[in-house]
């Protein structure tokens, strides 16, 4: 592998490096593949040895997808794409999976077709050969890809590595076919052919499944989120953070916003200049822009300490309620100001709303509330 990353002139920690010689890599040994089994699926008369080529054939092609998606993503924002191209690739895993799709629909009508219109086989040495080393071989890459396009995080990359882990399975069961015939004088050479596209088919919808999620916009990386809220509360003049939103541009590409806690007797002067070189760390070691909303808190206080504490033991009594941030009390307005976090499973937020109103009557029936309810966006 190192010798392509010289060749390519690519560094191989970089996600541009990954991507291209793990592409590079898989289109290489895939056609080879492929061309093999077509030949000798013909010559054996076996629909399943052809499907399977033509399914390796796929696997090349899904392979040269990832590689354009990865550089078209590369591409430099402008005026109508200001976040970027990252996206694109999530468009080249939609392209694969519809390509995988329709290879197993394929290889599933003519395995069909076989069912009723058998050919006798013509087992050969070489088709046995040929079959267990690209087993073995296709097997390897697809672990490698998928580690690699984890490393890189790629989503094409690993859907590309999960289709060629599978295909080590559906050539193991060519070979189980062959033993079957060879043993029994029974074809059992279509059904395996029925066998593979409904593994090929199983892998397209799952392929589908996760991009489609990415599309629409699931929660972002945890570890991202961990990593920032780290890095956020260490941060001198800061007290708290919650409500962090992180929008995906592509893999290595995010904007988003937290709100910050800061001490209510320090103004914005004061703690500006390490909220801004916060930003910038953010966006160089994350390649998260990142923009702040600030709370005024009061930590210090007796009253407030009762306040929290007594906050704390109605959200810890509430089935869905995860935490309570953003406490505020204004005296000279009388409104007590709160957030709290609830999972996605409380439906009836207005009941959680009225009981909370109450609850903060009976202890502080001098206050109005203002309670803001919402759930974690990461």
């Amino acid at each position: 592998m190192n010798i392509l990353y010289k060749i390519f002139r690519l560094d191989p920690n970089s996600r541009e490096g990954i991507i291209t010689v793990t592409s590079g890599l898989g289109i290489i040994v895939n056609f080879m593949i492929a061309l093999l089994k077509i030949i000798i699926g013909f010559f054996a008369s076996s629909i399943a040895i052809i499907s399977d080529g033509v399914n390796n054939a796929t696997d090349a092609l899904t392979s040269i997808l990832a590689l354009l998606g990865a550089k078209l993503a590369e591409k430099h924002p402008d005026e109508k794409h200001p976040f970027g191209y990252g996206r694109i690739e999530y468009l080249a895993s939609l392209s694969i999976s519809v390509l995988i799709l329709v290879t197993g629909y394929e290889i599933f009508t003519s395995s069909l077709d076989r069912i009723f219109h058998p050919e006798p086989l013509n087992i050969s040495t070489w088709a046995i050969l040929i079959i267990v080393i690209s087993a073995a071989a296709k097997f390897f890459l697809g672990v490698y890809t998928i580690r690699m396009g984890k490393k890189a995080d790629s989503k094409a990359l690993e859907a590309v590595g999960l289709e060629g882990r599978n295909d080590s399975l559906i050539s193991v069961l060519t070979l189980a076919s062959f033993a079957v015939y060879m043993i029994l004088h029974v074809s059992v050479d279509a059904f395996v052919g029925i066998v593979t596209s409904i593994i090929i088919l199983k892998t397209g919808f799952e392929v589908l499944k996760d991009t489609v999620s990415e599309i629409l916009g699931r929660p972002g990386q945890k570890e991202l989120a961990q990593a920032l809220y780290r890095k956020i509360r260490k941060t001198e003049g800061i007290l708290g953070a919650a409500d962090m939103i992180l929008h995906n541009y592509g893999p290595d590409s995010y904007s988003g916003s937290v709100n910050i806690e800061i001490d209510h007797n320090k103004s914005i002067g004061e703690i500006y200049q390490n909220i801004h070189k916060l930003q910038l760390d953010i966006m160089h070691e994350y390649h998260v822009t990142m923009v702040f909303g600030i709370y005024a808190v009061d930590n210090d206080g007796e009253e407030i300490k009762e306040l929290r504490k007594y906050i704390g033991n109605f959200v810890r009594e509430q089935e869905h309620a995860k935490s309570f941030h953003a406490l505020y009390l204004d005296k000279e307005s009388h409104r007590l100001y709160c957030d709290i976090i609830v999972d996605y499973k409380l439906r009836d937020w207005e009941k959680l709303r009225t009981q909370f109103e109450e609850y903060i009557s009976l202890q502080y029936p001098e206050y109005e509330t203002d309670l803001t309810i919402e759930t974690e966006f990461i």
